[in-house]
């Protein structure tokens, strides 16, 4: 038998990087699906339960082509604390660095002035972008729920790799904080689709009449504005 089929931690190798294969067992998958993660650490196949992940392993290495074409469009790895420039909202901020300038960091139409240890930036300029994002997660959540006649729902800040939101049986919107660096329309086209989700748990033709109505904006813009850009949100803060 080949290897990598018998292997419990499965590689593959890809543009001469070995990347983890991720599988994803979902009980209404009908078939597999393979994508890249968006920072282009794994791949990531989601199988139904009927297929043995064995399957599923060669499935990614016969589409070895593809997954080397995906690596590519990955973009390069950025340093906002070395290269003084931070994307926020949908525009570059520089950067203004001073050690004696307040820890609290000031932000402009431009830039934002932050002090404080130099080798420790990056983790702050970071927290602060967490902390704008769930800041204005929770305003996008109050916001939809008003106008879908809803309770306001809690909000939580991911990490996650693999989705941009989701909302929880519990009524928990979980939002990806990277959004954040995004223009409004698109992150707030992600909060919109997970408060509808408090009303339709699927993506009948109810969840999307209700997500029109409330998103204010186009969300088929929205949606391709993350599929060819989604990536370069995952190219700061590894």
């Amino acid at each position: 038998m080949i290897e990598w089929l018998r292997d419990a931690h499965p590689e593959i190798e890809i543009a001469g990087r070995v990347l983890p294969i991720e599988l994803r067992r979902h009980p209404t998958a009908k078939r597999l699906t393979l994508r890249l993660a968006p920072d282009g650490s794994a791949v990531q196949i989601t199988l139904p339960r009927w297929c043995a992940s064995k399957e599923a392993i060669a499935f990614a290495h016969s589409r070895a082509d593809w997954l080397a074409q995906q690596v590519a469009k990955v973009p390069p790895r950025r340093d906002p604390a070395s290269e003084r420039a931070l994307d926020y909202r949908g525009r570059r901020l520089s950067v203004d660095w001073s050690a004696d300038a307040p820890r609290k960091p000031a932000l402009t139409d431009t830039s934002l002035r932050i002090g404080g240890p130099e080798d420790k930036l990056g983790k702050r300029l970071s927290r602060w972008l967490e902390a704008q994002a769930l800041a204005l997660f929770e305003e996008d959540a109050g916001f939809y729920c008003s106008r879908a006649s809803l309770p306001v729902a809690p909000v939580r800040l991911t990490r996650a790799k693999r989705r941009w939101g989701s909302c929880s049986s519990e009524g928990v919107l979980r939002l990806n904080w990277r959004l954040v660096q995004a223009p409004d329309t698109i992150r707030r086209s992600v909060v919109a689709h997970e408060v509808a989700h408090l009303a339709h748990f699927d993506h009948s033709p109810a969840f999307h009449a209700l997500l029109g109505s409330i998103y204010e904006d186009d969300i088929e813009t929205a949606n391709r504005w993350l599929s060819q850009h989604g990536r370069s949100l995952y190219a700061s803060f590894g």
